[in-house]
């Protein structure tokens, strides 16, 4: 457990960033700070680390103070990941990955498996090990500084604004990546933000700020269905309230339980004959465990042409996927914004689950957008009704 007791940071003229914070944070636990410029967020999360040095109070990890603590090997033992990235140029990824590892004095062939282990996490090819920042996306890169904030196994990482400057659509695959990645491995998470969207996404508690002090603390949920003053009302905005009192539901309530599914040995001509069969034009794909591992379309199929191929070797295995317990506010960019037909749904074990349809997910946005308003004002049939 991370405790702030009574934490201030008081800079000169008195001015009060942080005032008196209290707050408890569990293990395991994925939190978001939010709130308006210079409210105190990330002079908060910087004090963990002791970038800022608090003026009052003790901030206690699992009972010892952090003040106490030598600050380079407090540091060591914190994962940091900023917005920046901060990949060192001159240094192949592995050696990225590998830093607080080696500093740490790790012998070389643990870390380099630890680098390969963490690779394989985030489904990224082990021969980028090899390569430069440089030779990388932005997105890859920052895949690179998450996991470079794993290596050493730390139990807590701070965030700062870490998916700020990617466009769109790679910031939204890197949340639901990462979010996966931390529920999976249970670290805790203090992710500094200030769009109140990644807050809802990703946060099992939210902690809004203002001036220096917490306005209210809770869950996505709480928060959105009761806001504790209308400065929280005005900060989450209309819209999404409006959102809220709608019924929030799971990808687990509508998904298909039962998707069309192939294994990863499996012959070319096998999986077309399933597709003939169940009369699809693509497949997930699955190990001999059940984990998802991709997907493969009968235009993959007609590329290669070598019926006695196996799945394996030319399926798709850079594919978006959702938990069943994601709310359908999120699911849906997933689907919409990528242009997807479905998505595959995984379990914590990243085992297929089901299989969420962009057909049903327009069936549940129009129920609880428009229900039966749209029937009486346009003088449709409503459901039940005429042909």
């Amino acid at each position: 457990m991370l405790v702030f007791d009574n934490v201030s940071k008081v800079y000169a003229g008195g001015k009060r960033a942080v005032d008196r914070l209290n707050l408890e944070i569990e293990e395991g636990e994925f939190v978001c700070l939010i709130g308006p410029s210079g409210c105190g967020k990330t002079t908060t999360m910087k004090m963990i680390n002791r970038l800022v040095r608090p003026t009052e109070g003790k901030i206690l990890l699992n009972g010892e103070n952090l003040l106490d603590k030598n600050v380079v090997n407090l540091r060591r033992s914190i994962g940091y990941v900023i917005q920046q990235i901060g990949l060192f140029p001159h240094m192949t990824i592995r050696d990225n990955i590998a830093l607080v590892p080696r500093l740490k004095g790790m012998p070389a062939e643990e870390r380099y498996r630890r680098a390969e282990e963490l690779m394989e996490l985030v489904n990224m090819p082990k021969e980028f090990l090899d390569r430069y920042p440089h030779e990388l996306s932005g997105g890859q890169q920052q895949r690179i500084g998450v996991l470079r904030a794993l290596a050493s196994d730390p139990p807590l990482i701070l965030m700062d604004e870490p998916f700020g400057a990617l466009d769109p659509i790679t910031r939204d695959s890197l949340q639901a990546e990462f979010k996966n990645l931390q529920q999976t491995l249970g670290k805790t998470i203090i992710f500094v933000t200030h769009d109140m969207d990644e807050a809802l996404k990703l946060a099992d508690k939210i902690v809004i700020m203002r001036a220096g002090k917490i306005v209210q603390t809770g869950s996505p949920d709480e928060i959105l269905r009761n806001p504790a003053d209308e400065f929280v009302e005005d900060f989450i905005g209309k819209e999404r309230l409006a959102q809220a009192r709608q019924q929030l539901q799971t990808v687990g309530q509508i998904m298909n339980p039962d998707p069309v599914s192939v294994g990863m040995g499996e012959t070319l001509s096998q999986a077309v004959r399933l597709m003939r069969k169940r009369r699809v034009d693509s497949l997930l794909v699955t190990d001999g465990a059940g984990v998802f591992r991709g997907w493969v379309t009968v235009e993959m199929i007609d590329r290669h042409k070598n019926w006695d191929a196996a799945v394996a070797d030319i399926m798709e295995t850079d594919v978006p996927t959702v938990r069943a317990d994601t709310l359908l506010r999120d699911a849906t960019r997933n689907i919409l914004v990528r242009g997807l037909k479905y998505v595959p749904v995984v379990d914590e074990r990243k085992q297929l689950a089901g299989i969420l349809t962009r057909t049903s997910l327009v069936d549940v946005l129009y129920d609880s957008v428009w229900g039966d308003a749209e029937d009486e004002s346009s003088g449709l049939p409503a459901d039940g009704e005429g042909a």
